[in-house]
């Protein structure tokens, strides 16, 4: 069975399989599953993972006596991610764009494995085991693929100042991923602004945020909490929060500005 980054082909086929000889068209089944037509045309056709509770809901309503759910299990082995965390990452694995403000730590796509793997560590409640660092620092560092990609996307990040000399991991970890920054940055594809502790206005007082493009030139907002993360697609949230990132951007120390003061503060280390 040939699977694919997103989805399994021979899944697909089995499920398609189940659908006809319960003769039900695929938007028969995602109103009852609770998708639409077009996920489940997705999945039939190999190209996205079933989520949520997508393959319990698909056995029972198909009368597949558990042969979706085994399938899933074999193709589908659990990455430690959260479905939050999954959707965010397909989306940011395609984008032809990005731009992210983080007040607390390095931004996910800029950590080193060690940095990735101390805040990991730093997440006393709950605890992770060894494995589980493991498994969510591999997945962040896969996202560094996005430098890489062709055609490059254009990125950009705002960082605040006191997440870049937080140390997280201790001075050796620090330093390591400040020069990692400074490596990044020469991207031409990609610019790193510094947010300043002594500014007397700020635009981005309500937490981190990220603003996607879509290979369709779609813009989306993401927001992450506590308990989870959200896309905005909608006006006029979606419009505030890109014009909050356009003042942060603004207000924020240029790209030349910022890699000078990231290499003094690595020097310092």
């Amino acid at each position: 069975m040939q699977v694919g980054e997103r989805g399994s082909k021979g899944f697909g086929a089995l499920l398609r399989f189940f659908r006809q000889r319960a003769e039900m068209t695929q938007e028969a089944l995602g109103a009852r599953l609770g998708f639409s037509k077009s996920q489940v045309a997705m999945v039939e056709r190999g190209d996205r993972r079933p989520r949520g509770k997508f393959v319990p809901l698909s056995d029972d309503v198909l009368r597949a006596q558990g042969a979706l759910i085994a399938l899933a299990k074999q193709e589908f082995p659990e990455n430690g991610l959260r479905q939050w965390t999954e959707n965010y990452l397909e989306e940011e694995a395609k984008a032809v764009a990005l731009h992210a403000y983080q007040n607390h730590v390095v931004p996910g796509a800029l950590q080193t494995k060690a940095y990735a793997q101390a805040v990991y560590t730093s997440n006393r409640y709950p605890t992770y085991d060894d494995e589980e660092v493991e498994k969510q620092s591999v997945a962040r560092l896969k996202r560094q693929q996005l430098f890489h990609r062709k055609p490059a996307p254009n990125v950009s990040f705002v960082v605040e100042y006191s997440a870049l000399t937080r140390p997280i991991g201790g001075a050796a970890v620090l330093k390591q991923q400040l020069h990692h920054i400074l490596g990044i940055q020469q991207l031409r594809h990609v610019e790193i602004q510094v947010m300043p502790h002594d500014r007397e206005t700020h635009a981005g007082l309500n937490g981190p945020l990220i603003i996607l493009e879509t290979a369709k030139r779609q813009q989306l907002a993401y927001v992450e909490g506590h308990r989870g993360g959200y896309f905005v697609s909608e006006q006029p949230d979606l419009a505030d929060l890109i014009g909050k990132y356009g003042i942060l951007r603004a207000q924020a120390l240029t790209p030349e500005e910022s890699a000078r003061l990231i290499e003094q503060v690595a020097e310092a280390l």
